[in-house]
């Protein structure tokens, strides 16, 4: 079937399990997640696939071994296509694209091409077109101060203080979300925060650190 939106029953499946994280909800509630919710999630994704590249969607399980929360479910789907993140929940769609976090070898080259004079300068211009168009683009773990090595006046020291960084936009729940409206929502996202993750490829690239053994 072809994309149409999401039904309010998807934002009342996730209100009933804000109000009821358990297994007996979820188990009543299974047809609804899979029919309203994974569904259209799917038929999305199918769609954009060919422009964005593959896509992935999480388990709707929370890992809760080192968590004090242990409610099971997560109370939001989330998928990846391309490099970008979609996520629905009962407070509407939202979507990012970006590095949200990045391991140590990453940190250090999106430090020197942050600093570096023609790189930085690209990024700066990323940023204005991304925020142009309405999207916002953030810092994650934000250093109180510039890092060791760079002067604290540096032009972009606002930018060399964070540890990931993100473009992302959120739209509250309203009758778009059950029209094809939402999928263009998305893909004009997608394309407007692009570069961000094209700048990221090209400069940061994936982490070469050795995960440790389990």
């Amino acid at each position: 079937m072809a994309f149409s939106g999401w039904a309010e029953e998807a934002l009342d499946f996730y209100e009933g399990l804000e109000a009821d994280n358990t297994k007996t909800y979820w188990t009543r509630q299974k047809a609804v997640y899979e029919d309203k919710v994974l569904r259209p999630m799917m038929e999305l994704l199918d769609e954009l696939g060919p422009e964005f590249g593959e896509s992935k969607i999480f388990r709707p399980y929370r890992d809760v071994r080192f968590s004090k929360d242990k409610t099971p479910y997560k109370t939001h789907m989330g998928a990846m296509l391309g490099g970008g993140y979609i996520q629905l929940s009962a407070n509407g769609l939202a979507a990012g694209d970006g590095m949200y976090g990045m391991a140590s070898d990453q940190i250090g080259r999106y430090r020197e091409a942050v600093a570096a004079m023609r790189t930085g300068a690209e990024l700066e211009q990323v940023i204005a077109e991304i925020e142009k168009q309405g999207i916002g683009v953030h810092g994650r773990d934000v250093l109180k101060t510039v890092p060791r090595g760079y002067p604290a006046d540096h032009l972009r020291a606002g930018l060399l203080r964070y540890k990931g960084i993100v473009a992302w936009r959120e739209w509250p729940p309203g009758p778009w979300l059950e029209t094809l409206e939402a999928r263009e929502r998305i893909a004009g996202f997608l394309r407007a925060a692009r570069p961000l993750g094209d700048w990221l490829t090209a400069n940061v690239g994936p982490s070469t650190m050795e995960r440790p053994a389990r």
